[in-house]
């Protein structure tokens, strides 16, 4: 893996939030392609639930600064950046007031999912790609974890489609097991969509699906794909089914460096 350019990005990230199916995944798998000798970046959304001052984030002022338009609305974009303890890995974190302050990350104090996730999920997609341009880094593979960045495929593929940065970027998205039914209001996640020009047949596929269709969405959009539960529902198998790309099986974790490693290789790249 020496060199070879890696974008992590991710709705969930030991250590700054709790450990669970994606975060730790989504923490450990860039952790050992580092180890191998990638050059590897990682983002993830800064919510308020995280501690800036125990994880000494700080704003990147060359970075922050621009507006990102979301539903006819600008929406100011600020970047922080921690280093990761011990592991000379640094997390870009995708900020902005309105969407990320509130002390939860996608529900509120009663369990009511956030009427406005549709927006925080194209923001982020958004932030992670501009961000990335201003690095002026252009990736051999982008890797998404987690539905909150399940946008983020169907807007490099579309909207992003004719930037040169990201012209040899395979994408591999890393199915998880879990019920995204109701985390966005599908209508309202397909007008905001639609804003931005992206392709009548990519928003007919959210009405094609009636759960599930964040990731299903993703699929259909990466160049590869992991399974990363293990027993994947029936409607995520028959999805993942359909799609002509390289698909890695789920991997037990004692296991799971050298699978990577050779995926992305040998079936990715």
């Amino acid at each position: 893996m020496k060199d070879k350019r890696i974008l992590y990005v991710s709705s969930e990230l030991i250590p700054y939030l709790p450990e669970n199916e994606v975060s730790k995944m989504a923490f450990d798998v860039p952790r050992e392609m580092h180890h191998k000798g990638a050059q590897i970046r990682m983002f993830m959304p800064r919510f308020g639930v995280i501690n800036e001052r125990r994880h000494q984030l700080h704003e990147v002022i060359r970075l922050s600064g621009m507006n990102l338009i979301i539903n006819d609305m600008d929406m100011p974009l600020i970047i922080k950046v921690a280093s990761v303890p011990k592991e000379r890995m640094q997390v870009y974190f995708i900020d902005n007031e309105e969407y990320f302050k509130r002390k939860a990350v996608f529900t509120d104090e009663d369990g009511q999912l956030f009427a406005d996730n549709d927006e925080r999920a194209i923001f982020f997609a958004k932030g992670v790609v501009e961000t990335v341009k201003k690095l002026k880094w252009a990736p051999d593979i982008i890797h998404v974890h987690g539905w909150l960045a399940s946008l983020l495929p169907l807007y490099i593929k579309e909207y992003y489609k004719n930037d040169p940065l990201f012209a040899e970027s395979k994408i591999v998205t890393s199915v998880f097991n879990y019920n995204t039914e109701g985390v966005v209001d599908k209508e309202s996640l397909i007008e905001k969509i639609k804003f931005d020009q992206i392709p009548e047949e990519k928003i007919d596929a959210f009405q094609r699906f009636d759960t599930e269709y964040l990731l299903k969405v993703a699929i259909e959009n990466s160049d590869a794909l992991i399974k990363a539960g293990q027993d994947l529902n029936n409607n995520l198998e028959q999805e993942i089914k359909k799609q002509n790309i390289p698909v890695l099986d789920f991997q037990p974790y004692d296991n799971f460096t050298e699978a990577y490693t050779n995926f992305y290789l040998n079936e990715v790249l």
